[in-house]
């Protein structure tokens, strides 16, 4: 918890913790779900990122794999929003791991990032969650003026693929900023932001202070890194069949991919080779097992796994 008094700046550091379980993306969380693992930049550590780890490690029992920082989070506005009135600062970093559920203390958890986000997933379709398009419009109609209005809508069709526009799955945090403008969310009505629909629909579990807009901040940069880095083979098991693959890559972006597209690029790339070995449970014929064919990283320095596009 960041503590602040006038004319203070305190920093916090604040991991995004990812891994993808059984086709489902996972969020590690602390709180009862409330916060991401978190706290004070501390004179002990010798670095941000040593801090970020010391802190998850400490909140979770759960160690860090692939770390990158992912954002610095400084804005004024968020003061009052935090509960204090110094400048308060939050430094937050990205890691890929593998769910290992029985290091967990009785404070942390794994959560499925959708229950967060549930617009964001499309895998079953690409309709938005009922309460939503009415809310959107009623949002947009409550605008000032004729272009204030207009303005609102457009907003709102560009980022939610509304009125025939593709839908972008990296806006992850533009969409959760616009339902934070328009009172859609718990953290909204928090911090005094009124809906104008009745009732007025709060969509996701709610996370405190600003956990959320970070967690969104993370889903966005994964979900624009999957697309020219090989990082999903961070969250996959030393070995795997395709298919496991395209369910990893599929549960990050939030749609589904052409099977037949999605592993002629993968073998395009050479991202994978066979093991020599075959998966004993799949439900249907064995499947052959893959691995990452690390030598791609020196080979190919900005090789990644662009999925193709999603299947109308």
């Amino acid at each position: 918890m960041i503590e602040n008094r006038p004319g203070s700046v305190s920093a916090e550091l604040i991991a995004v913790l990812v891994a993808v379980t059984a086709g489902t993306p996972r969020v590690l969380t602390i709180a009862e779900g409330t916060s991401l693992p978190s706290g004070p930049l501390s004179p002990e550590h010798r670095s941000l990122q040593a801090g970020t780890r010391s802190w998850v490690e400490r909140q979770t029992h759960h160690p860090l794999g692939y770390v990158e920082q992912l954002y610095t989070f400084a804005d004024n506005d968020r003061n009052a929003a935090l509960g204090g009135f110094g400048r308060a600062i939050s430094i937050s970093y990205l890691a890929l791991t593998r769910e290992q559920p029985k290091t967990l203390d009785g404070g942390a958890s794994w959560r499925n990032w959708y229950d967060y986000f549930p617009w964001e997933d499309h895998r079953q379709g690409a309709d938005l969650p009922a309460p939503l398009p009415a809310a959107l419009r009623a949002w947009a109609q409550a605008g000032a003026s004729p272009a204030e209005r207009r303005a609102r809508k457009q907003r709102a069709a560009i980022a939610f693929g509304l009125e025939g526009r593709r839908w972008n799955e990296e806006l992850v945090l533009q969409r959760y900023e616009l339902l934070y403008e328009a009172g859609l969310v718990s953290e909204a009505a928090r911090d005094g932001i009124a809906c104008h629909t009745t009732p007025a629909p709060r969509l996701g579990h709610a996370m405190r202070q600003d956990h959320r807009r970070i967690l969104a901040t993370g889903i966005a940069r994964l979900r624009a890194k999957i697309t020219y880095r090989p990082v999903v083979f961070e969250l996959m098991p030393p070995s795997f069949t395709l298919l496991d693959l395209q369910r990893s890559v599929e549960a990050l972006a939030g749609q589904l991919l052409h099977k037949q597209n999605f592993r002629r690029l993968v073998e395009q790339q050479a991202l994978v080779e066979e093991t020599g070995q075959m998966a004993g449970a799949t439900g249907g014929r064995p499947a052959k097992l893959f691995r990452f064919r690390a030598d791609i990283l020196q080979e190919r320095a900005y090789a990644g796994t662009k999925p193709p596009l999603p299947r109308a």
